[in-house]
């Protein structure tokens, strides 16, 4: 038997869930600053509030264990803050913001449902409580975030004529390929780390969708004459194979795996509710139509991940407390 119980694994958790709100606080201090929209910006200000709670909810939690999380806030931070780095570098801030605080809502909403999952096998009512809160603020969050696309789009494309609103589709065009290339990357590694048949299940299908995405991705940069970023795509996918390293050495590696993986795939959402709009307005309908396609198909992966967060926390506990078979 191991010697981790259900118990220390829910400390465990509450301490990767307070890093992610420390790295959450790092982001929306400064995104109102460069959300190049009043609306968006005051849903981040006000985020930042609630963000603010949480952290000392779940700080409180964790004290009460006895836990710390200095180690973790402070790669928090750092993470949070290079966030904003990137979002400064891309002269379509707005959107590129919106789009990854999109997807960290996700990655937060999916942490506080994995939690609620973890708490309710020790019998923590009140970390049971706390996570439903919360998880609640962030699908509200997140659901805010989405209804501002239209406004991160304007706001990203304000000052540009038609031929830069071109250049700006072929851009995102590459973007689109390059995250399909990370895609690629976790789901043929996927299933052999995921540790249970269903998520592992989803990911072999959704492998088949991604290929024939990216694919469609490329036609669309052929058709304007331009190609995937070499660079851009090899970096993706070496960071797709950090990320299945990453999970493969973790001893809870089906919760965190699923977790990840929803998050992602609000990152494709978010990156194709964007292209489509930049395509309306660039005049392609072909690109349009591309991008709803795959959204679907994003759209349902994502459903299909949240749908085994159940059997993901009981896979992790058992690999966690149980421990290998004798």
């Amino acid at each position: 038997m191991a010697d981790r119980t259900i118990d220390d694994q829910l400390t465990k958790y509450l301490t990767d869930v307070h890093s992610i709100e420390v790295q959450a606080l790092a982001q929306l201090e400064t995104a109102p600053d460069i959300a190049g929209d009043e609306r968006l910006a005051a849903a981040f200000r006000e985020h930042l509030e609630e963000t603010r709670e949480h952290e000392r909810l779940v700080r409180e939690q964790l004290e009460a264990r006895g836990g710390t999380s200095t180690l973790k806030d402070l790669a928090g931070r750092v993470g949070g803050w290079a966030m904003i780095v990137f979002a400064r570098l891309n002269p379509d801030t707005p959107g590129k913001l919106t789009a990854h605080a999109f997807s960290y809502e996700h990655m937060e909403l999916a942490a506080y449902e994995l939690l609620t999952r973890a708490a309710q096998r020790a019998g923590d009512h009140a970390v049971v409580d706390m996570a439903q809160r919360i998880a609640a603020q962030e699908r509200a969050m997140a659901e805010r975030l989405a209804a501002g696309f239209d406004q991160a789009v304007e706001a990203s494309l304000s000052d540009k004529d038609v031929d830069d609103i071109r250049s700006e589709l072929v851009s995102y065009l590459a973007d689109a390929h390059a995250i399909e290339a990370q895609a690629l990357q976790v789901l043929e590694t996927g299933p052999a780390i995921a540790g249970f048949e269903a998520l592992a299940q989803i990911f072999r299908e959704h492998l088949e969708e991604t290929r024939e995405q990216q694919r469609l991705v490329e036609e669309r940069l052929n058709a304007h004459d331009a190609g995937p970023s070499r660079l851009q795509s090899t970096g993706m996918r070496i960071g797709g194979l950090n990320v299945g390293a990453f999970f493969a050495a973790q001893p809870d590696t089906p919760a965190k795996l699923a977790g990840f993986a929803f998050a992602f795939e609000h990152l494709e959402i978010a990156a194709y509710e964007l292209l489509r709009r930049i395509a309306d307005r660039a005049g392609d309908p072909e690109t349009v139509a591309v991008a709803e396609r795959i959204l679907v198909e994003e759209r349902h992966a994502a459903e299909r991940i949240a749908g085994t967060w159940d059997a993901a926390m009981d896979a992790a506990l058992e690999r966690v407390v149980a421990g290998p078979a004798s």
